[in-house]
């Protein structure tokens, strides 16, 4: 286990004490067969299991008693083909007791369990389950459809883990700064080996060994591209080409399950073309107003808008964007270069409890999420605390279908000057991603070494370390 027992025993009397009432149940994840049983993907396990009872093993199942104080673990033992293939493990006494919990019980106890709170008219509380085994060990429990399940998901649970999970602690900082350590060797890499003739391929191929060698695993499936437009561009075994920029957009995973997530766009030849730093100086200006404005009490939603209007007034001296800045933001139409938000939550998860609820996480009463293009994809709008992580990922694209499209159907035509813009369809895109602590004062950066992302650094690093990584391909 990463934490104390101690720090396992406290989260949990406090999400008992901010449900009230009921039977709290934290289902932990199973094996998940890659083509068949015996052949399963890299065990995860649930995120917020490991929160609150920082357990590894599959087959496990939390239960809190927010009106007794009882915290019980719940799985069977292993067996003796699980030991000669795979090795012993502790008993789930053992690991009732490493992590606090006052019972150990065999999985069967679990309907039991269920069926006496719910014959005392209790409430059940679950989170939002998001594998099929736990949606079915659901239905079998509670008689609840899979389809049904998410809106049957306990409100009081979700908002009190969001509001636990939220703020990160000292022990926890310690384990993302790792992740973003490992993130920073993954990205220097990839930035030395974005050369002529490299495939985009060979490099994701080479994140990932990085990412297994130092923690568990990458974060989420590493974006590396020459499509900078497309927003998730997965490696194709296309070479890079002198001229061209690489977006890769990747992070880190620690055995301990805290993430990273950077992007950073290089010029494959080592050097920005003219019209590439024109537009590559906006991110950077957005990216760092975002850490000038970053602090507690301050709304991200406030932070992403100024990004739109500092994005809007650069795009309008380069003759991209025309009429006034406020309604041009106010319509939407900075959109057309920034389809996404600002940031995103982050932590255990690389989109932090998104699976509970992105309206939980990154909004409150008083921010409450927009339909409108590019600002309905903010994951996090909420006000900031101490102790929250965001990411700070302000881009630029040029997509060709969505340019298409809103020049034939006239959307935002006062405030876009289509032209100019055609000329940039083959462009790309642009996206420099850092991951934010929110500090007492303001906010950091975390993880010791800062990728660099400013150009004479970026160009600076690449003249410096051009023979540095023997390329095999």
């Amino acid at each position: 286990m990463l934490f104390s027992k101690q720090t396992y025993t406290a989260r949990r009397a406090k999400l008992r004490e901010l449900v009230g009432s009921g039977l709290v149940l934290l289902f932990g994840n199973n094996d998940s067969p890659n083509n068949y049983p015996a052949n399963a993907y890299k065990f995860r396990q649930d995120s917020s299991f490991l929160y609150f009872f920082g357990q590894k093993r599959d087959g496990l199942v939390g239960v809190l008693d927010a009106d007794s104080g009882r915290d019980l673990l719940l799985g069977d033992e292993i067996d003796i083909d699980d030991i000669v293939w795979y090795g012993s493990v502790h008993s789930v006494k053992a690991m009732a007791e490493e992590c606090g919990a006052c019972e150990a019980r065999p999985m069967a106890a679990l309907a039991t369990l269920v069926e006496e709170a719910q014959k005392a008219g209790r409430p059940i509380h679950f989170l939002p389950p998001y594998r099929h085994d736990t949606q079915i060990q659901i239905m079998d429990l509670l008689g609840i459809h899979p389809s049904k399940q998410r809106e049957a998901a306990s409100l009081p649970l979700i908002q009190a883990v969001v509001k636990l999970r939220s703020i990160k602690t000292e022990e926890e900082i310690a384990e993302l700064e790792r992740a973003a350590e490992i993130g920073y060797r993954m990205h220097t890499t990839a930035m030395r080996l974005a050369r002529p003739g490299v495939t985009e391929q060979y490099i994701g191929g080479v994140l990932e060994g990085i990412a297994s060698s130092y923690g568990a695993q990458v974060s989420f499936p590493s974006i590396v591209s020459m499509h900078g437009e497309i927003l998730h561009g997965y490696p194709s075994p296309r070479p890079l080409e002198a001229g061209r920029l690489l977006l890769v957009d990747a992070g880190a995973e620690t055995n301990e399950h805290y993430c990273s997530d950077h992007t950073r766009t290089t010029p494959i030849n080592g050097i920005y073309s003219m019209r590439q730093k024109e537009i590559y100086n906006i991110v950077v200006e957005c990216h760092d107003l975002a850490l000038k404005y970053a602090r507690p009490g301050v709304r991200w939603w406030d932070v992403h808008i100024a990004v739109c209007r500092l994005m809007t007034d650069r795009l309008k001296e380069l003759g991209l964007m025309k009429g006034d800045t406020e309604d041009a933001v106010h319509a939407g139409a900075h959109a057309l270069f920034l389809p996404h938000g600002l940031g995103h939550a982050m932590g255990m998860d690389v989109h932090d409890m998104e699976g509970l609820g992105q309206i939980h996480v990154g909004y409150d009463e008083e921010t409450r999420p927009s339909t409108q293009f590019g600002t309905a994809s903010l994951r996090f709008a909420r006000r900031l605390e101490a102790g929250h992580v965001v990411t700070d990922e302000p881009g630029i694209y040029f997509i060709p279908d969505l340019i298409d499209l809103w020049r034939r159907e006239g959307i935002n035509k006062d405030f876009l000057n289509f032209d100019r813009i055609e000329t940039y369809k083959d462009f790309g895109g642009i996206r420099i991603e850092d991951d934010v602590l929110i500090t007492p004062d303001g906010c950091r950066f975390l993880g010791e070494n800062r990728i660099p992302y400013h150009v004479d650094e970026v160009e600076r690093y690449l003249q410096e370390n051009a023979e540095a990584s023997p390329v095999i391909y």
